[in-house]
């Protein structure tokens, strides 16, 4: 593995010190996800840490004389020509290098959650960790100390399937509504993977095509229209929006009815 000198000095954070020279030479002997983290693991016992922030992508090809991209801030090229570049415009990403036997203990990733696709994650951990916060179930689900990886969009569809309120009081849910988060979290992930995700704004996958799961959404950015079991306006209001901790949340009030409302305190 080559890696040119970095297009730029860092994203959210500087990059490691001699970066370029920890990696030249290396072989990447596996890939691994841990939440929204990325791992790739090297030969010597290193990985490298990445995140993509709010906008970053990582880019790959394999015409070396391509110019860089608008806003791709990191280049690593293989000896066998392959191309990996990191595109972040808001320059909210992070880089890091690490040993791979210390990942588990590494600061980002010490205090996060069971995978949602894992045996780790089930309804009795979900229950448990709700009766521990006093927030809302939004916020809980979002929380990377309870369950690692999950965002926004796929939050408000699993809620939507489970037919639970994003303002829910998260100490309210029962073991039954627990049951159905876990099922409808493991259900909507599945199906974004199959379809490559959801390009909203600035996501496409690695190969440049665009995911098309934003054409399946049942509520999220679907304000005032109708859900799968609502005709919408004029019969009823549709899909609402609220913002919670600075996010929007979508929600048909009619499948989601709101219990006890939270006031996030966590």
């Amino acid at each position: 593995m080559q890696l040119p000198p970095p297009l730029r000095e860092g994203l959210r954070w500087p990059f490691p010190p001699g970066l370029a020279d920890s990696l030249r030479g290396r072989v990447i002997t596996r890939f691994e996800r841990r939440g929204k983290y990325i791992l790739i693991h090297l030969d010597d016992g290193q990985a490298l840490l990445m995140h993509l922030g709010m906008s970053g992508r990582v880019v790959l090809g394999h015409d070396v004389s391509v110019p860089a991209a608008r806003h791709e801030h990191l280049l690593i090229v293989t000896e066998q020509g392959a191309r990996c570049g990191l595109v972040d415009p808001r320059r909210f990403g992070i880089v890091d290098l690490l040993a791979a036997d210390t990942a588990t203990s590494h600061p980002l990733l010490a205090r996060m959650g069971p995978e949602p696709l894992g045996n780790g994650f089930d309804a009795e951990g979900l229950a448990r960790a709700a009766r521990a916060r006093r927030t809302s179930v939004k916020a809980l689900l979002l929380d990377q100390r309870v369950v690692a990886g999950l965002g926004n969009i796929y939050v408000s569809e699993a809620l939507f399937r489970a037919g639970v309120h994003p303002e829910r009081m998260a100490g309210s849910l029962n073991d039954a509504e627990c049951t159905a988060l876990v099922a409808s979290i493991r259900d909507v992930l599945t199906e974004a993977i199959a379809a490559g995700g959801s390009s909203l704004r600035d996501y496409v996958k690695p190969d440049g095509e665009l995911g098309y799961f934003q054409h399946a959404w049942r509520v999220y950015g679907r304000a005032g229209q109708g859900c799968p079991d609502c005709p919408g306006p004029p019969a009823c209001g549709g899909v609402e929006r609220i913002v919670q901790g600075g996010r929007s949340s979508f929600f048909c009030p009619r499948r989601q009815e709101t219990a006890t409302v939270a006031q996030d305190l966590s």
